[in-house]
C-alpha cells in the first residue's frame, strides 16, 4: 500500500472502539506506521485481534518491515505470536533490554497477577526474527526512524505504580520499565514521538527526547498513562506538553477519561481522540 502523504498511522487496535463500531477493540494497543519508505508494527495488543482490523483497513501485514514492542506487558505484545505466524520473511524485531523479565501486578486483595508476555525469549527467538535488544539512548534505524530508550526521573511529579512489580528472591520490588522504548519519526513539521505506555511518565520521556534530538517535537501519540494521575498532576502534564511547543496530542489507551478530557479542553483544534481505527496523517 502506497500513501499520499509523508506520513500514516493506523490504530489498528485501542481500548476505545471505532465510530462506526465496525472494528473491534480491547485494552491494549496496536499502531501501524508508514512512514521513510518502511512499515513498522508497534505493539500488538493483548491478542491477535488487531489482524482482523488491518485487514478491514486495507493493511496487509505480511508487507511489514520492521515490529517494536515498546515494553513487556500483555496488553502490548500479546498478539505477537499470531501476527509472526502470519509473516513469511525474517523481520527485524526491536524491544528494550529488560523486555523479557518477568512482570506482575499487585492486587488489591494483596495476591500477584502475572502481567508480563505471554511467550518466553526462547519462543521468540525460534520464530521468523531478527531480535535486536536495544540499550543505546537513541538507536538509528534511518535517519528519519529512531528509537529512544533509557529516560531519567527528572519530571519530580511523575511517579512509578507501586502496583506493577518484579520478582525478586522471595520477595518483590518496584518495576522502574527500564526495557520502555519510544519511536520518533523525524518529518518536515518536527519529530512525531510514538509512545506505548509511558509508564516512566510521559513528561520524563518527552524531556529527554528533547535533548537527544536538534528538532522539535511536534506530535506525540500512544498511551500516556495517566488513568490512575492526581489533577494535579494531570494539569502539569499539560503544562508540560505546553512548554514544550506540541502542536498534536493523539492520546489513547492508559490515558483514562480525565486526561483525555483534560487534554481536549487544553489543545482543543490540536486535540486528537486516538481510537481503535483512527489514522494520522502529515
Amino acid at each position: 500500500m502506497r500513501i499520499n502523504g509523508e506520513l500514516r498511522i493506523s490504530t489498528l487496535i485501542e481500548n476505545m472502539p471505532d465510530e462506526k463500531g465496525k472494528l473491534l477493540a480491547e485494552h491494549g494497543l496496536s499502531l501501524h506506521i508508514e512512514f521513510d519508505g518502511r512499515q513498522i508494527l508497534f505493539d500488538t495488543g493483548q491478542t491477535g485481534d488487531f489482524i482482523k482490523n488491518a485487514a478491514d483497513l486495507g493493511i496487509n501485514l505480511k508487507d511489514l518491515d520492521d515490529i517494536m514492542i515498546s515494553h513487556g506487558h500483555y496488553d502490548h505484545s500479546g498478539g505477537v505470536m499470531t501476527v509472526l505466524s502470519e509473516i513469511e520473511h525474517p523481520i527485524p524485531f526491536y524491544v528494550g533490554e529488560g523486555f523479557f523479565t518477568s512482570k506482575y501486578k499487585h492486587l488489591s486483595d494483596g495476591t500477584y497477577r502475572y502481567n508480563g508476555n505471554p511467550f518466553t525469549e526462547e519462543d521468540l527467538k525460534a520464530q521468523k526474527i531478527d531480535l535486536h535488544i536495544v540499550t543505546e539512548d537513541v538507536t538509528n534505524l534511518s535517519e528519519k526512524i529512531l528509537i529512544f530508550k533509557n529516560f531519567p526521573a527528572v519530571s519530580g511529579f511523575e511517579k512509578m505504580n507501586e502496583k506493577f512489580v518484579l520478582p525478586q528472591g522471595e520477595n518483590c520490588i518496584r518495576d522502574e520499565f527500564r526495557e520502555e522504548i519510544a519511536l520518533g519519526l523525524r518529518t518536515s513539521k518536527g519529530l512525531v514521538l510514538i509512545v506505548g505506555c509511558s509508564h516512566v511518565g510521559i513528561c520524563n520521556i518527552l524531556q529527554a527526547v528533547s535533548e537527544r534530538v536538534d528538532d522539535h517535537i511536534y506530535a506525540v501519540l500512544g498511551g500516556t498513562h495517566l488513568m490512575e494521575a492526581d489533577e494535579e498532576r494531570l494539569r502539569e502534564t499539560m503544562e508540560v506538553f505546553r512548554e514544550f511547543g506540541i502542536q498534536c496530542v493523539a492520546v489513547s489507551h492508559c490515558t483514562g477519561e480525565q486526561g483525555i478530557a483534560l487534554a481536549r479542553e487544553t489543545f482543543k483544534e490540536q486535540f486528537i481522540l486516538n481510537n481503535t481505527g483512527n489514522r494520522f496523517e502529515l
